[in-house]
């Protein structure tokens, strides 16, 4: 079994952790022996045993000798859970196989030095990007205390998210909503602002997957919203987080709300009298742990995240159909020349149902060569 063969069963588990793991990253990890797998491990929940110490358990005796293949590099500090270094090296492992470096500063190549040291062979970059996918929103936020944003389209053929009525319920179909939801359990937060709940009184919840439900964030500088929309009024309001100005938080309606359960965010006003969207994302992110957020609209909130350079995704859905005249997803963003404009590096283009998935990064990442083999053949 090559190390490529191992990292790639690694990564299937590591997305067990998905929505359950956050703020941690998702990781997987198999032990390897004699050609083929012994054992395997997953960070299934916040504060559980790391992916690595769960293979460990399972493997026992059988890992003396091994190689152990893990999608990010072990841990050497003491968090919610031990550190993980200190554990592999007392299990006799003899090799170990990382995706990618752990990102974290606390770590941050430390696991593989103390490894190294300990006369463990190590080889580092298998699957790099896969893994660096995998854990996309974690490396973002443990570097920047910023959440990872992803914002969330559906348009026709010609570029409208809705009729100048507003009326867009629905342009794309049932497996776009479906994907929809699926990026709704796989993030931390959903958010909309004000109009959005104005014009469509959304429950922002997953219902066509299976999974946890996010946390609601919506934007409201003035509290104008009806006390009786779905994201105040149902069984989940107390994973909803009204966003709102410093004077809002002082009436009546404020109180009534904060003793429903929801949750208020103080957040200061722009200089165009809205709520200032950096600080929206980091206080999410100092406050509820938020590590990904994933933006639904509406094309206010969307171009505002545009204008501050907070979106680091965007996910276009295109149905096959043509509007004519139309609401558009970015129409309060502006450039002069088009050396100012966005540009997106496309990821992957796909079907979905009858409609065209797009999925897009501000940034396309940059891996650097990792060495290969550290005297291995590259076979576990």
């Amino acid at each position: 079994m090559t190390d490529e063969h191992a990292m790639r069963r690694a990564l299937e588990l590591a997305l067990r952790g998905t929505g359950r793991v956050s703020p941690n990253p998702r990781v997987g990890c198999v032990i390897v022996k004699e050609g083929r797998i012994v054992a395997e491990g997953w960070h299934a929940a916040y504060g559980a045993p790391h992916a690595e110490i769960m293979a460990l358990e399972q493997a026992g005796q059988e890992a003396r000798g091994a190689t152990l293949v893990v999608t990010l590099e072990p841990c050497v500090h003491e968090g919610k859970t031990p550190p993980c270094v200190p554990r592999i090296l007392a299990s006799g492992v003899a090799r170990v196989v990382i995706g990618m470096l752990d990102p974290n500063p606390l770590v941050a190549g430390k696991g593989v030095e103390q490894l190294r040291q300990a006369g463990v062979e190590v080889r580092i970059g298998v699957l790099e990007r896969e893994c660096w996918w995998l854990n996309r929103y974690f490396a973002k936020h443990i570097v920047s205390g910023m959440p990872y944003v992803v914002g969330k389209v559906a348009q026709s053929l010609d570029g409208c998210i809705a009729l100048p009525n507003g009326e867009s319920r629905w342009i794309t179909g049932e497996e776009s909503r479906r994907r929809v939801h699926a990026l709704r359990t796989e993030l931390d937060a959903v958010l909309v602002g004000k109009n959005t709940v104005f014009r469509d009184n959304p429950h922002l919840t997953v219902r066509a997957v299976p999974g946890r439900q996010p946390w609601r964030v919506v934007l409201d500088t003035q509290l104008q919203l009806p006390m009786m929309s779905f994201v105040f009024a149902d069984e989940y309001r107390e994973r909803t987080i009204l966003c709102t100005s410093p004077a809002a938080l002082q009436t009546r309606k404020a109180e009534t709300l904060r003793h429903s359960g929801v949750q208020l965010l103080e957040v200061p006003i722009d200089e165009e009298g809205h709520l200032h969207l950096p600080t929206v994302f980091r206080r999410l992110s100092e406050q509820f742990q938020i590590a990904s957020v994933l933006v639904e609209g509406g094309a206010a909130v969307l171009s505002s995240c545009l204008r501050h350079r907070l979106l680091d995704e965007l996910h276009v859905f295109i149905a096959p159909l043509v509007i004519g005249r139309g609401r558009h997803p970015f129409e309060g963003w502006a450039v002069e020349s088009l050396e100012q404009a966005w540009r997106f590096s496309v990821q992957a283009v796909l079907h979905s149902g009858d409609d065209i998935h797009v999925i897009l990064l501000r940034e396309q990442p940059v891996f650097a060569e990792r060495e290969r083999g550290n005297g291995g053949t590259g076979d576990a």
